[in-house]
């Protein structure tokens, strides 16, 4: 058992969206990933994209849309633990989780170029038949 009061199933996905738009306030890049995503998801109809290639660009995008809340989640909360307070350990732990934002964008970069790039390739090839 827990001392808090358990929230009911409503409660969860209400929490839920209140996070979501805190990131979306709070964090400029988390903004440009959704620009970029809405982007990707408006190309990836304008290049009729299979079910399949639309899962694969959806979990790309998931995959850069989490890392960045986790990255901004453990900010806020070494922020508050630390009140803004310099320490070496903290800053490498926001480098890291920083850096896992990168490391997210790049593969989903280069799930892109590789699906934009045969879709184009298709493109190309059937128009110049």
């Amino acid at each position: 058992m827990t001392k808090f009061k358990s929230q009911g199933f409503g409660n969860t996905f209400k929490n839920a969206r209140k996070g979501f738009r805190l990131v979306v306030k709070s964090e400029r890049n988390l903004r440009v990933h959704l620009i970029v995503a809405s982007v990707v998801i408006a190309l990836g109809f304008l290049f009729q994209f299979t079910g399949i290639e639309f899962c694969i660009a959806l979990m790309a995008i998931a995959n850069v849309i989490v890392a960045e809340m986790l990255n901004t989640a453990i900010e806020f909360a070494l922020d508050s633990i630390y009140h803004n307070k310099y320490s070496r350990m903290v800053g490498m732990a926001k480098d890291i989780s920083a850096g896992a934002v990168m490391f997210a964008t790049f593969v989903s970069a280069i799930i892109g170029i590789i699906l934009f790039g045969k879709a184009a390739f298709d493109l190309f090839l059937v128009s110049s038949l």
